[in-house]
Formats: structure tokens, C-alpha cells, sequence
């Protein structure tokens, strides 16, 4: 008996028997098959509809410490695993929690010992996935400062600070977050290590100048530190010491 289904894309002679024994011989095909139409596709099931996406990531960039990490996309179904991808090595870490938003917003916690940059990859329950094309999320250390914070130095007034360093690994940066400086005195950035200059000026009794330095490292993060300079006026108004 032929194969109505067959017949139906032109293929005549095509028997049961023929089909369970692998033999086909005097089948005969059209040169050119019939247009698929929607009508033959029934009951195919497809998916590019139901594949989540990932359009951002907040913050994109932590520390190594335990974190949460908003993702938005769409197409979420709860609860998703999610799992973080070592650009350079390939490493898996699987989140340590993941917290069903909705199906455009999920939020990752992650703890990433090694620093880097990671993909993204969430998957539903559902086994649909999806990665991220590019490396989104990135684990660096914040500035650590080496210059403990206080007192950096006392001088008598109106006298040179010479050259202090204020040390921080990682810093591509400082600059003045709050306070002021002494007159005369400026902060010379650079990396890793910045430098405070020049003579005091404009006091003219005992004054201790308090302020907090910013280092900013290549990933924008921040850390701060306060510090103070004091100059004192005797008889001799000259009188320099640390």
C-alpha cells in the first residue's frame, strides 16, 4: 500500500513493505519537491520564540566577595540555573542563589575567588538556554591602600613636605575626595603611587589640614582613605619634623 503522506509530496510507488525492507527500487522522485507549507509542518514544534535572552547585567563589575548581579532579558522561567564562565580558562561557577524576578529580571548572586572577566550563561528548567555573547561581567579587586591612614606628616609652617608618597596597588588614580589641602601643597597623581609637594602657605598658626584621598583603579572602583598634614609655628617659624 502506498504512503498517502508520501503521495501527498509526489513520491509515488513507495510500499510498506518496501520501506521495512530498506528497498525502494522503482520509487520514483519529482525533480523538484512541493513547497513545504505550514500545513505540512503540523505538530513541528519550534523554539526560537521561547529561548531566553540576556540584554544587561547590574553590576557589571564586582568583587570577589559574595554579590549580587541583576540580569534583564526576557523569556525567563522560574527558577533558572545560572552559571558564571571564565573568559580566559573556561572555568563553570554555578551561582550560589538565583531569585525569580520575573520572566525579564533574575538576580545571581555569585562568589568568584578568581578575578577576570566571565559570560553569562542561564538555562530554564525547561533546558532552553542561552550565553552571553561577550564577557559582561568582570571580578577585580578594589585599590588597596599600602599608606596607612593619619597622619602623613608634621612640618613647622611655611616650610617645604618635600616628597610624600600615598600608595595604592592597583590605582591607575587619586584625586581630593573631601577636605583640603594646604595652601602651597598639591597631589600629584599616578599610578599605583601619587605624591603630596610643595610649601606650605596661608597659615599662620598651629592648623592640621585633614582630607581623604580617592584611588580609582582601571575598573572605575574606589577606595578611599583619610589623611592629615600639621604645621606648627614657634619662635623660629622654621622647625621641621615627622
Amino acid at each position: 500500500m502506498a504512503n498517502s503522506k508520501i503521495d501527498n509530496l509526489g513520491i509515488a510507488d513507495v510500499s510498506a513493505d518496501k520501506l521495512t525492507a530498506g528497498t525502494i527500487p522503482d520509487a520514483r522522485f519529482p525533480a523538484t519537491l512541493p513547497a513545504v507549507s505550514g500545513a505540512n509542518l503540523t505538530g513541528i514544534t519550534t523554539y526560537a520564540d521561547s529561548l531566553p535572552t540576556i540584554a544587561s547585567i547590574s553590576p557589571s563589575v564586582i568583587e570577589n566577595t559574595s554579590t549580587a548581579v541583576t540580569i534583564t532579558g526576557t523569556n525567563y522561567v522560574s527558577i533558572p540555573f545560572v552559571d558564571a564562565i571564565n573568559s580566559s580558562s573556561g572555568a563553570i561557577v554555578t551561582a550560589d542563589s538565583v531569585a525569580f524576578t520575573s520572566a525579564t529580571e533574575i538576580i545571581a548572586t555569585f562568589t568568584l575567588p578568581v578575578d577576570g572577566t566571565y559570560y553569562i550563561r542561564i538555562e530554564n528548567n525547561d533546558g532552553l538556554s542561552v550565553r552571553s555573547t561577550t564577557a559582561l561581567l568582570t571580578v577585580s579587586d578594589v585599590p588597596g591602600w599600602t599608606t596607612g591612614a593619619g597622619s602623613v606628616g608634621s612640618f613647622g609652617g611655611g616650610s617645604s613636605i618635600g616628597t610624600i608618597n600615598l600608595v595604592a596597588t592597583d590605582s591607575t588614580g587619586m584625586t581630593l575626595q573631601s577636605g583640603a589641602l594646604p595652601g602651597g601643597v598639591s597631589l600629584n597623581t599616578g599610578v599605583t603611587t601619587s605624591t603630596l609637594t610643595g610649601t606650605e602657605s596661608g597659615a599662620t598658626v598651629d592648623t592640621t589640614y585633614n582630607f581623604t584621598i580617592r584611588a580609582t583603579d582601571a575598573e572605575a572602583q574606589t577606595a578611599d582613605r583619610a589623611f592629615s598634614l600639621t604645621f606648627t609655628f614657634n619662635a623660629n617659624n622654621s622647625c621641621q619634623f615627622n
